[in-house]
């Protein structure tokens, strides 16, 4: 499974179980307030642009495909509407995280558009331009390899489509170095990339009009597929 990373240190778990740090996240995002000064204090980033990101979800018209990969615990749920009428795909390599999501759903009373799918982001079971919308949030630093993964959500999203996530980019600044260094040591990050590989992996697979917004360690990112 591509998101799962070698190392791992007791007590974390890694991404193929539901590590600890995941639960933290989640409860970050889902309490705006105290979850927006940890955000600030501790990777300087903003909260609020990623509420901002998911709400590309709920821009989405009836009868579209959206894929969210790797769902984790559901955070991006967040941005769909009920009744919006869409086909929302929760992807990830746990069925822990899947068992999340699905509770987070029925939580949010959008359970009847969301379909919970075991995948492996190198090697997604869906056809060629299966998805209107990919989103990817917090999950491209942890993939073993992060430039296979942007081959596979482009080839799954048609032209026309949105590519959109967030990630701890490798060009952030020395002062994220250590984060990232732990997270690899925990298991929990992979080798990670930069803005110009992303942008460059982003455009070799026909992903146009490419935006990196940078937020302290966290950069979020969107682009079009070609038509």
């Amino acid at each position: 499974m591509i998101r799962t990373a070698v190392a791992r240190v007791p007590g974390l778990g890694g991404w193929s179980d539901d590590p600890l740090w995941a639960s933290f996240y989640d409860w970050t995002v889902e309490h705006p307030r105290a979850g927006g000064a940890i955000w600030r204090v501790g990777i300087n980033s903003d909260l609020r642009l990623l509420y901002k990101a998911a709400d590309e979800i709920g821009r989405q018209p009836a009868g579209a495909r959206i894929l969210d990969i790797p769902c984790g615990g559901g955070v991006a749920l967040r941005g769909l509407r009920p009744g919006q009428d869409v086909a929302y795909v929760a992807a990830d390599i746990a069925q822990a995280m899947l068992d999340r999501t699905l509770r987070v759903a029925e939580e949010r009373g959008v359970a009847d558009q969301v379909e919970a799918r075991i995948a492996d982001v190198g090697a997604l079971p869906f056809a060629d331009a299966d998805f209107d919308l990919v989103v990817t949030f917090t999950g491209l630093h942890c993939f073993p390899d992060p430039a296979r993964a942007v081959v596979e959500m482009a080839r799954v999203l048609r032209p026309g489509g949105v590519l959109t996530g967030s990630a701890l980019l490798n060009d952030t600044g020395i002062r994220f170095l250590p984060l990232r260094q732990v997270g690899r040591v925990a298991g929990l990050l992979g080798p990670g990339c930069s803005s110009a590989e992303l942008s460059r992996w982003l455009g070799d697979e026909g992903i146009d009009d490419v935006i990196i917004e940078r937020s302290g360690a966290i950069a979020y990112f969107r682009g079009v597929k070609r038509t």
